[in-house]
């Protein structure tokens, strides 16, 4: 906004509602935060608990092709906890509106449930290994229809504009990291960690005060002779300044008002002017809404200082700033046939409301609909609905042999350059496949994949109507009730870890397909919808490899993302930690920027000296993480990926951002196909079994086959011995190896029906015996016979011989 020529000050402030105090839940505080939360809805792993076992969780998860009503089993501990579990039916769960109600503290977790939650679009049923069915389907979605007025009026305030306000130049690049530490100088600073480079908008500081990586640059002293000083490197015409104050958790400091004076060669200086007076702007009134500042006339120069005037009373000089400006054309120039950083891949480089991506996806669906659907899980607390793209040769239907793969982005509402990345990457792989690249041609017809570009549109929406450079780091983050959605899912590791410290026999334990304790089902739980049609979502199709999208860090982290005794940080791994390694380095080895071994910290951690991956737990407590609950609920193995150091990135930063991550992607879905796959069938029939475990040697985690029988179990290079059980058959074991190769060995398995099974389906049925089986049960019969007469020998031999001892 234009100031007119009376005022004195030019300025407009975008306020976001979150208040001063909102950037004190970071790390340290953050873990308070959950620990709290945690006490809410899940009992201390210290407290009497369940201990699922094998046994208990025989059949819990719902997948795409059954139609059976969940069969659930619970059981109530009792004192003796070695006695077998009571078996109870349990109500089958039903959602209901997602509330805000908070969990008592002194809940009684005393039974673990193994009730599915009830989805927002399909039912999710339990899959026999009686009957093979039609899959369920999520139904295909017509983006032809109108949104719902009532929807509309809900999201969209016809009194409000929804669009973002409209900057005349891009930002110069402080927050994204294009300009260099280099080009940033004060007049001074109180120490290293509040230097100049600290400067950035939204950078964010570490738990402490005091050490290398604070949140702002802060002067030394307290004058209005100190400056920050960015050299644009080129001619640049300067349009607007944007202020933030400092992130800490423990001090207040922000500018109240500033100058801006701009120059050529740094010794000559003009002030901005307001008509015939130097412009006198208002700067921030708490340390986290950023406030936008227009020049009065767009100056240009090559160099900006933006000169505090007045500051918070009981504060000091501190500022995170970001710079609007168009560079100009250098006449000097020698080479302008360079080409400008981008890339050449004709894509829809835009951020994309809810209206505009349902645009998106309903064009990639019509060029390419041969290999493309469109559908629902669900909807968000707004009614917005949560739609996936789906791109296979046969979209709509679970091939026999063909993993599934999924994406998922906007978790958190203003971390968007996952989003637009998924809507850039479906247009590519239709693109792509429509050219003939073998690549993707390849990908797409060994290959079922799902793409979520936004999981909380919600939370987006109120984060795009600030827009890229004014929406902070938190506005839109969370759902709209409030909830984190990155802890929101339920809490299985305690599940688990309870499990192992009170069961005495090891051998009734389980290690995968945890059941969802039964607080978490309640009416009173606070779970986001959306969250809830996530969970169906994963229920319903049998996932093998996934990676969750966030943004503000470049770094990739890989389960268990939870700490086992609620340490703020520490290693936590899983059974399969070398390869979630390698998914993570396999991601972060092929980004341009986390590959950088010259680029600079993001905000207060330094993932260079690990790679650009780390173990979740280790870099911060994330109870209730999607990553999580898939690994121990489901097949599916997931990593998160943070993008880059900006939530949300500037419009003409896209197209780079999507060069640097376009073969991360691609190569990340590829990695499904790593391992062995195979279909575990009746040896008689030939029917595919379902529900039947997979367990690898020396790995203590399995994985269950699909409806239909087929399974994956991703494994670095090795061999392995592999051992497949399904209730009523004799179990099987073969030795399979994974080779470097891009492609699955196929390890298949024919498994025989026991004896006490065949006999109880043939009386079932009111059949004769055959004969084979006759002499199957004659022959058992003869060897307990001669066992028990052994047995029985063996005694009355040693009772004679206590006899005649005592006697003599």
């Amino acid at each position: 906004m234009h100031t007119d020529s009376r005022c004195p000050a030019v300025a407009v402030t975008e306020a976001d509602g979150t208040g001063p105090g909102l950037r004190r839940e970071t790390l340290g505080a953050r873990a308070a935060r959950d620990t709290r939360r945690a006490s809410q809805g899940a009992v201390s792993r210290f407290s009497k608990t369940v201990k699922p076992t094998e046994a208990t969780t025989r059949a819990l998860k719902p997948t795409e092709g059954s139609t059976k009503p969940l069969r659930a089993t619970t059981f109530k501990p009792t004192e003796a906890t070695s006695r077998a579990p009571k078996h109870t039916t349990v109500k089958p769960f039903t959602t209901t509106k997602a509330t805000t109600k908070t969990l008592k503290p002194t809940v009684k977790w005393t039974e673990v449930s193994t009730k599915a939650l009830k989805p927002t679009t399909v039912k999710p049923t339990l899959p026999t290994t009686k009957t093979t069915t039609t899959p369920v389907r999520f139904n295909t979605e017509d983006l032809n229809e109108n949104i719902d007025k009532n929807v509309e009026r809900r999201v969209w305030n016809t009194k409000e504009s929804e669009e973002p306000p409209v900057f005349e130049c891009p930002p110069l690049g402080l927050e994204s990291l294009k300009v260099k530490d280099s080009q940033i100088q004060a007049s001074s600073y109180k120490r290293m960690g509040l230097g100049p480079h600290r400067g950035r908008l939204n950078i964010q500081s570490g738990v402490e005060d005091g050490d290398i990586y604070d949140g702002a640059w802060c002067a030394q002293y307290k004058d209005q002779n100190q400056w920050l000083q960015i050299d644009a490197k080129k001619l640049t015409r300067f349009t607007a300044v944007i202020l933030q104050g400092r992130s800490s958790i423990w001090s207040w400091d922000f500018v109240e008002t500033f100058k801006v004076q701009v120059s050529n060669d740094t010794i000559k200086w003009k002030t901005c002017m307001n008509g015939t007076e130097e412009a006198v702007f208002e700067g921030n009134k708490d340390t986290e809404t950023p406030v936008l500042a227009v020049l009065p006339e767009p100056a240009v120069a090559q160099y900006i200082r933006i000169n505090p005037q007045t500051w918070f009373k009981n504060g000091t000089i501190c500022l995170r700033a970001e710079i609007m400006g168009c560079e100009l054309p250098d006449p000097n120039n020698i080479y302008p046939w360079q080409a400008e950083e981008g890339t050449k891949d004709k894509l829809d480089f835009r951020h994309h409301n809810y209206k505009e991506m349902r645009k998106l996806m309903k064009s990639v669906n019509e060029m390419c609909p041969d290999i493309t659907r469109i559908y629902s899980i669900g909807k968000s607390y707004m009614g917005l609905k949560l739609y996936v793209m789906e791109i296979s040769d046969n979209p709509g239907k679970h091939e026999l042999g063909e993993p599934e793969f999924r994406y998922v982005a906007g978790m958190h509402g203003n971390e968007v350059l996952g989003r637009e990345l998924l809507l850039n990457l479906m247009e590519y792989i239709c693109q792509e496949y429509k050219r003939g690249n073998q690549r993707i041609v390849h990908l797409v017809k060994e290959t079922r994949i799902h793409l979520l570009p936004s999981m909380n549109p919600d939370g987006y929406e109120m984060a795009y109507k600030k827009g890229s450079e004014l929406a902070g780091w938190a506005l839109g983050r969370y759902s709209y009730e409030g909830i984190d959605m990155n802890h929101n899912f339920a809490d299985l590791n305690t599940v688990m870890w309870d499990a192992i410290e009170l069961e005495t026999d090891k051998s009734k334990l389980i290690n995968h397909y945890f059941p969802i304790p039964e607080y978490y089902t309640s009416e009173d739980a606070m779970v986001a919808s959306e969250t809830r049609a996530v969970i169906s979502w994963m229920q319903t199709i049998p996932f093998v490899l996934s990676a969750n999208l966030h943004g503000g860090e470049l770094v990739v982290t890989y389960p268990f993302d939870m700490t086992k005794d609620w340490a703020p940080k520490e290693h936590t791994p899983t059974p399969d930690e070398s390869f979630f390694r390698w998914l993570a380095t396999v991601y972060a080895s092929t980004n341009h920027v986390m590959s950088n071994p010259d680029r600079r910290p993001c905000h207060n951690e330094d993932f260079l000296r690990y790679n650009n991956i780390i173990n979740g737990a280790n870099w911060h407590t994330v109870p209730g993480s999607m990553n999580d609950f898939s690994y121990l609920h489901t097949n599916c193995f997931e990593v998160t990926v943070e993008l880059s150091c900006d939530k949300f990135p500037h419009a003409s930063e896209l197209p780079i951002e999507w060069e640097n991550n376009k073969e991360s992607l691609i190569v990340y879905m590829e990695q499904v196909h790593r391992g062995i796959k195979g279909v575990v069938k009746d040896k008689d029939t030939e029917a595919g079994i379902a529900d039947a475990i997979i367990k690898v040697d020396d790995i203590d985690h399995h994985i269950r086959s699909a409806f239909d029988g087929d399974f994956w179990r991703l494994l670095n290079p090795g061999t392995y011995d592999i051992t497949v059980t399904a209730e009523g058959y004799i179990p099987s074991t073969r030795s399979c190896r994974v080779e470097y190769e891009h492609y699955p060995t196929i390890c298949d398995f024919h498994l025989t029906k026991t004896t006490k099974q065949r006999l109880r389906e043939i009386l079932a049925k009111g059949g004769k015996i055959p004969k084979d089986l006759q002499l199957r049960l004659r022959q058992i019969r003869i060897r307990k016979l001669r066992a028990t007469t052994k047995l029985i020998n063996r005694r009355r031999a040693s009772q004679q011989r206590k006899a005649r001892g005592a006697h003599n």
